[in-house]
């Protein structure tokens, strides 16, 4: 294994270069906003000019063992966001060529420079194709002093694509190098942490009709007009909090979050990434239009003296439990609600779908916050017997949230199905 300092300060080729360090690329001198798997593909074959880097020593290198994940899947769409950057296509590859189910290799000059900007004496790493000694490789183990489960991982700035941004990591949230976060957490998280892409999470704008400076009521196909004025600009202070919430969990795995509003969700994001949905489908409407919760079901009361109020439906109860969750009544100061925590399978089965969603905004941020902190995280996988190194499988928890001055004060778990494997 070499050396981080036997590596040149940069790695140029074309109008490219990677500034080894800092873990970025740039083109002209312009840093390129690349996510985290695209770019250390990128410098692994960088690395290995001239050489072919097999689809194998790539899953060894960026996918551990006991990660469950889609890996043709993942690595084709890391590849094709890495061409993107570079500006070239397969048919016409100008730095990376494609070997028919063998792998990759990089085939223009690589050149090495100091950090004054001078051509230094450096050549690509040459070796046995087949070796797997690559996985030490300081292409991972340089990049940034911060390893997870024994390889590095990027975290790239803010980007914003076709409505979606990635949520910017504050200095107070930035995880702390090396560290390691809890076992619980890397469990719980896995298959949304160590995916080909970071997750989509999908927060509610229900409709609204009216004007914000009047009064707001929610849109009614049934009563409203339908040329009436729809504001959906709006979501609520519990899924607000619980995209702070989740942005801090992730940061402690080193990994980003994306967010996009509901109403701009598209099927094809549906089946190519995995979503975390902040909010119940009453109001975060994208998620009647993919696979959800099947034995907790939201559900607004339709006549009585609580008509209109959400209720959370137990489709199956067992004995004890009860048919209906109700959240504390519109009359009354917000006590109670109750959420569903549920895991379940994308439109996309290899996809994962998280729908974390409360009867009103306080429940959804209390949902969020028990997912997010290991405590609450070690019950629920106790409750589903996964082992400390074990892979989650779907399934559908419903829990009890008490709030105090408008914020859920205590969260306890009340019922829990499991799903399909």
């Amino acid at each position: 294994m070499l050396a981080r300092s036997h590596l040149p300060h940069y790695l140029r080729f074309g109008t490219f270069e990677i500034d080894v360090p800092a873990g970025e690329l740039r083109k002209s001198g312009v840093k390129l906003k690349l996510q985290d798997q695209p770019y250390q593909i990128l410098f692994i074959l960088v690395e290995y000019a001239g050489e072919i880097v097999t689809r194998e020593e790539l899953r060894i290198k960026l996918w551990p063992a006991d990660t469950f994940v889609d890996f043709d899947h993942s690595l084709n769409a890391a590849i094709k966001r890495l061409r993107d950057a570079l500006g070239e296509s397969a048919e016409k590859p100008i730095f990376i060529e494609t070997l028919a189910r063998r792998g990759y290799r990089f085939i223009a000059p690589v050149e090495g420079l100091d950090d004054s900007g001078h051509s230094t004496q450096w050549v690509p790493r040459r070796g046995d194709n087949t070796s797997t000694d690559r996985t030490d490789s300081p292409g991972l183990a340089g990049l940034r002093g911060r390893t997870i489960f024994g390889i590095a991982v990027l975290c790239l700035g803010a980007a914003f694509v076709a409505g979606t941004r990635f949520w910017p990591r504050s200095p107070l949230t930035q995880p702390v190098p090396d560290s390691e976060p809890p076992a619980a957490l890397r469990v719980f998280w896995g298959s949304f942490v160590y995916g080909g892409e970071e997750p989509l999470v999908i927060f509610s704008n229900a409709k609204f009709v009216g004007r914000p400076d009047v009064a707001l009521h929610y849109y009614d196909p049934k009563k409203d007009r339908k040329d009436s004025l729809i504001f959906d600009h709006y979501t609520g202070v519990g899924e607000t909090l619980a995209i702070h919430e989740l942005d801090r969990v992730f940061a402690l795995m080193h990994r980003e979050i994306r967010v996009k509003r509901g109403s701009l969700l598209e099927l094809d994001d549906a089946k190519v990434n995995n979503l975390i949905f902040v909010g119940s489908p009453l109001e975060n409407l994208a998620l009647l239009e993919i696979p959800g919760t099947q034995e907790f079901v939201f559900h607004r009361i339709e006549s009585g003296p609580r008509k209109g109020d959400p209720e959370l439906v137990n489709v199956h109860p067992q004995p004890g439990e009860p048919k209906e969750f109700f959240v504390s009544p519109r009359r009354n100061t917000l006590t109670e609600d109750y959420a569903v925590v549920a895991l379940v399978r994308g439109l996309n089965p290899s996809q994962s779908v998280l729908i974390l969603a409360g009867n009103t905004t306080m429940g959804t941020q209390a949902a969020v916050e028990y997912v997010c902190h290991p405590n609450s995280i070690e019950a629920l996988l106790l409750r589903l017997s996964i082992p400390e190194n074990g892979h989650l499988k779907p399934f559908e928890a419903v829990i009890r949230v008490k709030v105090g001055r408008g914020v859920p004060v205590s969260e306890e778990l009340v019922a829990l199905r499991r799903g399909p494997s």
